[in-house]
């Protein structure tokens, strides 16, 4: 990490489903705008699955990520504490020490959910890490 990187945190619960999905399209982003350089990306539960939801797999597939191979884990407070901005999916809300910017993003939960409302969240969770990178990108 570079003096001018900002560090990004997507967290759950059980890092999942929506933190997995807000990661897969915070990584795409950062490639496609040629920020690798300059955003980290640290991504993790406070109750981690054993691997990521089903459902969340296969949505993803469609939009050309691999998620088959990825593995919910744990985050510390010290990792959260050490980004810019923590986004929150709508299962948690964290108190950190450090001056960090927390947003929740209010999403539901793709876990359980039919194909067509996980659909719906994939795309909140994409337009969510869109306006982030904008506002990103604006900063620099």
């Amino acid at each position: 990490m570079t003096d001018n990187s900002i560090r990004l945190g997507f967290v759950c619960v059980q890092n999942a489903g929506r933190s997995q999905m807000a990661t897969a399209f915070a990584e795409r982003e950062r490639a496609e705008r040629g920020l690798e350089g300059a955003v980290d990306i640290v991504t993790g539960g406070t109750d981690p699955a054993d691997e990521v939801h089903d459902i969340v797999v296969r949505l993803m597939d469609e939009e050309g990520f691999d998620l088959s191979e990825r593995r919910p884990r744990e985050v510390s407070t010290e990792e959260l504490n050490a980004c810019d901005i923590v986004a929150t999916m709508g299962c948690s809300t964290l108190e950190l020490d450090a001056d960090t910017d927390v947003r929740d993003w209010a999403l539901r939960d793709p876990d359980g959910a039919d194909e067509g409302t996980a659909r719906e969240i994939r795309e909140e969770v994409r337009e969510n890490v869109r306006a982030l990178f904008d506002e990103i990108e604006a900063s620099f």
